[in-house]
């Protein structure tokens, strides 16, 4: 029974999630006997920054696998750039046409993600960023969700429903210590109850001033504290980050490293990364705007087509030192250059899936890449 609005993966594989166009369109195809065999690219035109981060291929070869395609793309992970195909399927049109809806919300959503948290790690200077935005979204995608931001670099992510593998870590919420009535009892049972690996992080500006708090929670043995200011009591976050450091330094307790959350911005972490050791990030990723992919065909019987505004014929997407290009796949190579597309699944077989560790490497080696480029 659907009791929460949630579309089941039966429908979605059987394309019966899908926009009702494409309905029309296999019903005017299917009563005319026309399916040409087509090839049709992925790609998007403009991007939330310069780069992003190309998510959501293991759902999409998922979907596909076992129908009569090929399908070619970057592998996930990869930094892209507006105007390159990040994936190709090539085959009888009738056998993708009502997927088109699902495959790109599947990519669409996940790069975004996976983008924004990329963009987070590389301003964040070697601090740690943690995916704090899950109850942004409706929580059946909070797998998808943790999955991207992993993907793009975050270093924890807070739902317990994360793929396994990924780390899940949290401190704990105001409401605990409203429940004992005091910072201090709540900080005591949080220590008796959680397991010894689970840093001893103090949330510590439930009822009073940031620096009694950190400074009762340093003696009561915090190996960090968690501020969660709200922002209408701010004021200068800057000057209250500074003065807990102070306080925590002047009274001994320089290894007690300072944790912020609570709405923050990449232009947050920025400002506040030679202080914070470590970030809580929830809206900016997880309600990060999605790429605006598209998908279109691009030849049809052999021959390049278009519609007005694309490039007709097939693409490929070429790198080596000191190159980055698309060019039309009948032509030659770059010197020195090589495709980053990689095959995926031919004539409906799976030949590879996506291991999201690997493209999470990928993603920190671009990120180390643009950190050196700085210096």
């Amino acid at each position: 029974m659907d009791r929460f609005g949630i579309v089941d993966d039966e429908t979605i594989t059987e394309g019966a999630c899908t926009d009702i166009y494409f309905d029309r369109t296999v019903a005017a195809l299917t009563r005319d006997g026309r399916n040409p065999v087509v090839t049709a690219e992925v790609t998007a035109s403009s991007l939330p920054g310069e780069w992003g981060v190309f998510c959501g291929l293991n759902d999409v070869v998922t979907l596909l696998a076992g129908r009569n395609l090929s399908v070619s793309a970057l592998p996930e992970g990869s930094v892209f750039y507006p105007g390159e195909p990040v994936i190709r399927i090539q085959g009888p049109y009738l056998e993708f046409c009502i997927f088109e809806t699902a495959l790109l919300g599947f990519i669409c959503h996940a790069s975004g993600i996976a983008t924004a948290a990329a963009q987070i790690k590389a301003a964040a200077g070697g601090r740690q960023i943690l995916s704090f935005g899950s109850r942004r979204q409706h929580p059946a995608i909070a797998r998808m969700i943790e999955r991207a931001a992993w993907i793009g670099g975050a270093d924890a992510v807070s739902n317990t429903c994360a793929p396994k593998g990924i780390p899940v870590a949290g401190t704990i919420p105001h409401a605990l210590i409203m429940c004992y009535g005091n910072p201090e009892e709540a900080w005591s049972a949080f220590d008796r109850t959680a397991p010894p690996d689970v840093p001893r992080v103090y949330l510590c500006d439930t009822y009073c001033d940031e620096k009694r708090e950190v400074l009762a929670a340093a003696r009561a043995g915090a190996t960090a504290v968690r501020l969660d200011t709200p922002r209408s009591r701010r004021g200068d976050m800057r000057a209250i980050l500074e003065e807990v450091r102070w306080e925590l330094d002047v009274h001994g307790f320089e290894e007690v490293e300072i944790f912020l959350s609570g709405g923050l911005t990449i232009d947050d972490v920025r400002a506040y990364r030679d202080i914070v050791e470590a970030f809580g990030v929830g809206g900016a990723i997880a309600n990060a705007p999605v790429i605006d992919f598209s998908l279109d065909i691009v030849e049809c019987g052999g021959v390049p087509v278009s519609k007005r505004g694309k490039k007709s014929g097939v693409k490929d997407v070429y790198a080596g030192p000191g190159i980055r290009v698309v060019r039309p796949a009948v032509l030659p190579a770059p010197e020195g250059a090589v495709s980053l597309l990689e095959a995926y699944i031919e004539s409906g077989v799976l030949l590879t899936g996506c291991d999201m560790n690997v493209a999470r490497a990928r993603v920190l080696a671009v990120i180390a890449s643009f950190s050196a480029s700085e210096k």
